[in-house]
């Protein structure tokens, strides 16, 4: 398992910590300038922080305290660069072997290029392949090293769509084949939730919230957490808690109400922000039955491709709703803009968290 725990305030502001068990996939996800790229550096020892420590198994690579700081060549790092950083001169097959250390790497390196599928490129340099091509060069390197940790530093940003499909489902095979600690750079929430087994939220250097994706992005934290991963539904209101303990009531606006869970741990009459995924909330033309339904005009339409992004205006309260819809559903006229329709808000979907700075709505 790799454990890190750093803190430093310059140059760049640091206090995370977090860890990555044997054959799981941590995503770091936060804006540019949060210190993803830092701690990665910190983990394959170059830089060091001010504090702090940094062990992967039962080996120590870094703690302040015993003033021990084990150098890159001394860890046993696979580190995937952004932009690849092969060797322009050399072969896919040599760029792979300098970083072997078996007694025949050539061979090494010939068995890891075919098993990411680019035996038949193997004599070919860097700029006679593609951009795919390449990043699976500098992965097959990575692994060339054997290393007890894979480092991947925002690996796809630098390929197409439809390389970058690809490469996902390399990763994924690999993920699957390998018992290695893997922790991946990206801003990209959507290739986080697609390939980490959990979240570690940064800003500004801080840890914010760390968990299994779909639990960060339906229960963040807290407002800064939900503005960071992008969560468009979030209102203001005040929870009420009601005769059954297990549920309470959630005002939303001056005339609508919320059914919603209770999990014991806000007061009566707190104002608060809530959040609510949009996979828990339902769009039907007549009113469905059961609780926390409520009247919505479907205002804007906006087609991306086979899905649309839908702007819902409550009728009840002064809010707007986003959610994505199928657009084949508005072509096929099963909604249409203007149109009164309604949704129903899944209670145990919605997350609620008492309010620092609530927003509008």
């Amino acid at each position: 398992m790799l454990t890190v725990d750093v803190q430093q305030a310059t140059p760049m502001p640091l206090a995370a910590r977090f860890d990555c068990h044997a054959g799981e996939l941590v995503a770091l996800v936060g804006p540019s300038g949060s210190g993803k790229s830092t701690l990665l550096r910190c983990i394959a020892g170059l830089m060091h922080p001010s504090q702090g420590r940094i062990a992967c198994g039962d080996q120590v690579w870094f703690d302040t305290g015993r003033r021990l700081k084990l150098p890159p060549q001394r860890r046993r790092v696979g580190l995937v660069f952004q932009h690849y950083a092969l060797f322009p001169h050399l072969s896919a097959l040599r760029n792979v072997a300098l970083a072997s250390a078996r007694t025949d790497p050539l061979a090494h390196a010939a068995e890891l290029l075919g098993r990411l599928g680019l035996d038949a490129l193997a004599q070919r340099r860097p700029a006679e392949l593609s951009g795919g091509q390449q990043q699976r060069v500098a992965l097959a390197r990575a692994l060339a090293r054997d290393p007890d940790v894979l480092l991947l530093d925002e690996p796809f940003s630098a390929v197409d769509q439809p390389a970058r499909l690809a490469l996902y489902h390399e990763l994924a095979a690999l993920h699957r084949s390998v018992a290695l600690p893997i922790v991946l750079v990206t801003h990209d929430l959507h290739e986080a939730r697609r390939l980490a087994d959990r979240m570690v939220i940064l800003d500004r250097g801080h840890t914010l919230q760390q968990g299994a994706p779909a639990q960060v992005l339906s229960q963040p934290r807290n407002a800064r957490v939900a503005e960071l991963v992008g969560i468009q539904n979030h209102f203001a209101g005040v929870f009420r808690r009601g005769d059954d303990p297990a549920w309470g009531r959630l005002q939303w606006g001056a005339h609508l109400e919320l059914r919603v869970r209770d999990k014991g741990r806000i007061d009566d009459a707190t104002p608060v922000t809530w959040v609510v995924a949009a996979e828990h909330i339902g769009v039907h033309r007549m009113a469905p039955s059961g609780p926390n339904v409520q009247r919505a005009v479907l205002a804007e339409a906006l087609p991306l491709g086979d899905i649309a992004l839908c702007r819902f205006e409550m009728a009840d309260v002064d809010a707007t709703v986003q959610l994505h819809q199928p657009t084949a559903a508005l072509q096929r006229g099963e909604l249409a803009v203007g149109e009164t329709l309604y949704l129903q808000f899944d209670a145990a979907g919605v997350h609620i968290m008492p309010s620092r700075t609530a927003p509008s709505g």
